[in-house]
């Protein structure tokens, strides 16, 4: 049966939003239906030189930490309202991410202390609970940085996840707990994980470079390259009452309280966010098992083994 063009049309433009293989400064599109982009090699923007995508569609090159619903490098946060500022919490802490009444995403901060007398954090895991769920997605601690790798660690109910080689494919599924998760790259350390209906993030885990140690003056030695996680954020349905450090710049009426003339706005309020536990729900700001309209059930907080 021959396929309409409409329809082939509409096949293109929905693949050409599948993020492209990733190579060191480079980025190719490898979407075969896009056959004057695909695979032609493009340098990564001077925003993100090291790794980068490719819009297949538009044949061009983006930083995916430029997108709103990011949160990437020392943590650098772009709002769903799409201003950027800073998050730093404390290091070893966890913190609320988003808190909905049907999500709670917790994330958990490593880094050490700086000169200048603040902690430089960066978002080693994420802990979500949804429906009676519990997902961890998190980067193992490396002391030296290989690629060929799998240095990202994906459990479920405390079960560890093994995505099967199949480089752009959704390798794996739970249909009870209508989770799928999408291998980005040969190893895990980019993966695409979606429950349908209610988020899609995708994860990946990168190094702190011994060049962007000497350029913002991390000081990381070469026991620990503190590899972490870089997430962009998609919600398929979020309350009015959604918060969190993320959640909050969701909400319709949300104002930014960041100075945005500062060099780098920062986003204060860290005790309000402060989580005991990376499956705890017990932050000031959690809305985790609030019935939309107000009142409450029993909410969930147990400890990840």
């Amino acid at each position: 049966m021959k396929l309409s063009y409409g329809w082939i049309l509409f096949v293109m433009f929905c693949f050409s939003l599948l993020p492209s293989k990733l190579i060191a400064g480079k980025a190719a599109c490898h979407n075969p239906l896009f056959g004057n982009c695909y695979g032609i090699l493009h340098t990564c923007p001077a925003g993100c030189p090291r790794l980068c995508e490719i819009d297949c569609r538009l044949c061009k090159p983006y930083c995916a930490c430029d997108r709103p619903g990011a949160v990437c490098q020392d943590p650098r946060f772009i709002g769903g309202d799409g201003i950027m500022f800073y998050f730093h919490g404390k290091k070893d802490k966890d913190f609320c991410l988003l808190s909905d009444s049907d999500i709670h995403i917790n994330g958990h901060l490593i880094g050490k202390r700086s000169n200048k007398g603040r902690d430089f954090t960066w978002v080693q895991a994420i802990g979500i609970l949804f429906d009676s769920h519990q997902l961890y997605i998190g980067a193992q601690k490396v002391a030296k940085w290989e690629d060929s790798i799998d240095n990202m660690l994906i459990e479920l109910n405390g079960m560890r996840i093994r995505v099967p080689i199949g480089e752009g494919q959704t390798s794996w599924r739970s249909q009870e707990a209508r989770l799928d998760i999408q291998r980005q790259t040969e190893t895990n350390n980019k993966v695409r994980v979606k429950v349908e209906g209610l988020f899609e993030i995708d994860a990946r885990v990168v190094p702190i470079t011994l060049e962007e140690s000497k350029v913002h003056g991390y000081d990381v030695t070469e026991d620990d390259c503190f590899a972490h996680l870089e997430l962009n954020f998609k919600f398929d349905s979020q309350s009015e009452m959604v918060d969190g450090v993320l959640g909050q710049t969701y909400r319709p009426n949300y104002r930014s309280r960041v100075k945005m003339a500062a060099a780098m706005p920062i986003m204060g309020g860290a005790d309000k966010f402060a989580s005991s536990h990376l499956f705890a729900v017990d932050c000031a700001v959690s809305k985790f098992g609030i019935i939309k309209g107000g009142s409450s059930r029993e909410q969930r907080s147990t400890v990840m083994k």
